[in-house]
């Protein structure tokens, strides 16, 4: 029989299992470290994934009173339905608290693999227009660490993800490592054309975790499109069929699941973490597992919450805070603005059984850069996402027959939406709430976060800019949104134990290490400095991935 998982000291503790501890658990394991994979959730099998299921055989048709009455803030995402509600956290377990008046949406998956089971998959590099933007415009701080840095880092990532994508040679996007790009289709291609003949802007198919050919063991996708339900064919990146597959292949990866993380222990005679105290999600035992090193990866504001939940004597205000600083600098992309029209010379008919890409088109940031004039009224800047296609038009006019051919005739609609940059505040924070607490007894988070008068600007500038780009193409019926969607629509929390070289302003070094406790990492979105406007998963796992290699050759230079 095999050693009990809870008596045994492992090398290093991971917590959580989505993208970023799935790479933790895959580099180390496959180094030889010893490593315990704590999920919050239960394990998820191909057997659950309903990508094919047509919506009539739903018993609700996505209308379920159970998914309104317990999850009534996963809702507001689209990913989260009838199909797949179970991965997502029941909103009265998970209670959080914030401001009146200040909404926050916070959409969690505790499943095997997390949110990797339901992403964008859209994946971007940043450049040293992000990491040195401070230096640019004078506002924030700089990364401590530069896109040379972690270039070669993204080359693991993409090599082994499968990023299909098209080289563009543009300056605020660097170009990776892409399987082929998928097609764009006419509306799209007129689109680019329209744009960089205009405004010399770049269109380009988006880079997304998606495989186009066979890669590492897993199927070109088939264009079915509903991702966020699960793919038979592994086509897209999520953990637990990849990074953590491999990391339990490799023999040295012990996984435990429905292990509800309260707080990481300190060792009494040292200033080092020993591991970990867990709930046991079923059962409600409170246990403990004990490493040479703690590395969480639980999300930018759990991990930030585990560690506010770890005060000692020595760190009266959250572990690893000496800097005051953990909990601070709060940032989710800013999204509303936008445009949406129809190509009227596009006589395509739409067709239900059509494939569906799971993809759009990109437009990369083009406001404020090196070769841009400054502009007047914000800094930093926005990207585009959208697309162009044959749709039925369900807000057709009339009655009966004239209405139904109406439909059936369709339109071909065009779209663009921005994300924007979310600009790193000392008063936008995570905190405990005192009096709140989840259904394992751990104390819940307090979130106070706005978007602010940059952000408003960002999306106003977005939708006049969509428009323009739209008109170019030809598009008529435009409507344009300059909406400042709530903090958390996005779902790109980042900050709050932000990496830095001044241990005074700062939680982590540029490996992902707490300043102040040298066996404890943070290897999430929390170790951000500033958002930049690209979707931000792809850096996170490079990221991981350089936090892991440093972290490797410290363990066989016994400094661990």
């Amino acid at each position: 029989m095999g050693q009990d998982p809870l008596l045994q000291t492992y090398d290093a503790v991971v917590v959580g299992s989505g993208a970023t501890g799935g790479w933790a658990a895959k580099q180390l394991s496959e180094a030889g470290l010893k490593v315990a994979l704590l999920e919050a959730g239960r394990a998820v099998t191909p057997r659950e994934f309903t990508e094919h299921l047509p919506a009539y055989k739903l018993k609700y048709r996505d209308h379920s009173p159970e998914v309104l009455r317990t999850r009534p803030i996963q809702k507001q995402c689209y990913a989260c339905m009838e199909y797949n509600y179970e991965w997502f956290v029941n909103d009265l377990e998970n209670p959080y608290s914030t401001p009146t008046g200040k909404p926050f949406t916070w959409q969690r998956l505790r499943v095997l693999g997390g949110r990797s089971l339901v992403w964008g998959r859209q994946s971007y590099r940043m450049s040293d227009n992000d990491f040195k933007a401070a230096s640019r415009d004078g506002y924030g701080d700089d990364w401590p660490i530069s896109y040379a840095d972690l270039a070669p880092y993204y080359d693991i990532v993409e090599k082994y993800v499968g990023i299909s994508g098209a080289a563009e040679n543009n300056e605020m996007l660097p170009d990776g490592r892409f399987l082929q790009p998928m097609k764009m289709s006419c509306g799209e291609v007129l689109l680019r054309e329209r744009v960089k003949a205009k405004f010399g802007h770049t269109v380009t198919i988006g880079r997304v975790a998606i495989v186009t050919e066979n890669h590492n063991g897993r199927l070109t996708c088939h264009y079915c499109g509903p991702c966020e339900r699960g793919c038979m064919t592994f086509s897209y990146f999520s953990s637990p069929f990849t990074t953590v597959k491999d990391a339990v292949a490799s023999g040295n990866c012990t996984v435990i699941t429905n292990a509800v993380v309260s707080h990481v222990n300190m060792d009494d005679g040292s200033n080092k973490a020993r591991g970990v105290t867990y709930v046991d999600r079923l059962t409600r035992q409170v246990k403990e597992v004990r490493a040479k090193s703690v590395i969480l990866c639980a999300q930018a504001m759990e991990s930030t919450r585990i560690l506010l939940n770890s005060s000692t004597r020595e760190y009266p205000n959250g572990l690893a805070n000496s800097s005051g600083a953990l909990g601070h600098y709060l940032m989710d992309h800013v999204t509303g603005g936008g445009a949406t029209g129809r190509l009227r010379d596009f006589k395509t008919l739409p067709n239900a059984n059509e494939p569906h890409r799971p993809n759009g088109v990109y437009v990369p940031r083009f406001r404020n850069t090196p070769s841009s004039p400054r502009h007047s009224r914000f800094i930093r800047g926005y990207g585009y996402q959208g697309g162009s296609s044959a749709q039925f038009d369900f807000n057709a006019e009339g009655y009966g027959t004239t209405l139904k051919h109406a439909v059936k005739d369709g339109a071909y609609g065009i779209s663009l939406g921005a994300f924007g940059e979310s600009l790193a505040r000392w008063d936008n924070y995570v905190s405990i709430d005192p009096n709140l607490k989840d259904a394992w007894g751990i104390p819940s988070l307090h979130i106070n976060m706005t978007h602010g008068d940059n952000e408003a600007a960002l999306m106003e500038d977005a939708g006049s800019s969509a428009a323009e780009f739209l008109e170019a193409a030809g598009a008529k019926d435009i409507h344009v949104q300059f909406n400042v969607e709530s903090p958390g629509m996005a779902i790109h929390e980042l900050g709050t134990a932000r990496m830095g070289n001044d241990s005074k302003k700062s939680v982590l070094n540029s490996f992902n290490q707490a300043h102040d406790v040298k066996n404890l990492f943070v290897m999430d979105g929390a170790s951000f400095v500033s958002s930049a406007c690209q979707n931000p998963t792809l850096s996170m796992m490079a990221i991981t991935v350089r936090a892991c290699t440093n972290l490797i050759d410290r363990f066989r230079k016994n400094e661990v």
